[in-house]
C-alpha cells in the first residue's frame, strides 16, 4: 500500500472518529430536531444544506460507478443522507481495505 493511501485510511479514520465524538457531544446538548426547528428559515442554514447534500450526491455517484448500480448503493445514499460523514468515511475504510493501489479507487469493482 503506498503512501496516499496509508494517508486517505488515515485521514478516513480521522474523520469517523472524530464525527462520532461531535455527533455524540452535540447530541447530548441539543436534539437535531430543535435545530431544524430554529434554523429551518435561515437562508444560510438552507444554502448549507443543499451544499452539504450536494456533496453527498457527487461522492454517492462515485459508489454507483465503482459498485455498477447494484442495489447496495441504495443503501449507501441512505446511509449518506442519514449520516453524512460517518457513512463515507465508513465507504472510504471500506474501498481501501479491497483496494491494492490508489488506482484501483476509481476502477470499477470487478465483483
Amino acid at each position: 500500500m503506498g503512501a496516499l493511501m496509508i494517508y486517505l485510511k488515515l485521514w478516513a479514520w480521522i474523520v469517523l472518529i472524530a464525527m462520532l465524538i461531535v455527533t455524540a457531544w452535540a447530541s447530548n446538548i441539543q436534539s437535531i430536531f430543535d435545530l431544524i426547528n430554529n434554523f429551518s428559515k435561515d437562508p444560510w442554514w438552507i444554502a448549507t444544506l443543499f451544499d452539504t447534500y450536494f456533496a453527498f450526491i457527487f461522492f454517492w455517484l462515485w459508489i454507483v460507478y465503482r459498485e455498477n448500480w447494484s442495489i447496495p448503493t441504495f443503501g449507501w445514499l441512505i446511509a449518506i443522507c442519514l449520516l453524512g460523514n460517518i457513512a463515507m468515511a465508513i465507504y472510504l475504510l471500506k474501498a481501501i481495505h479491497k483496494a491494492q493501489n490508489i488506482s484501483d479507487l476509481f476502477r470499477r469493482d470487478a465483483t
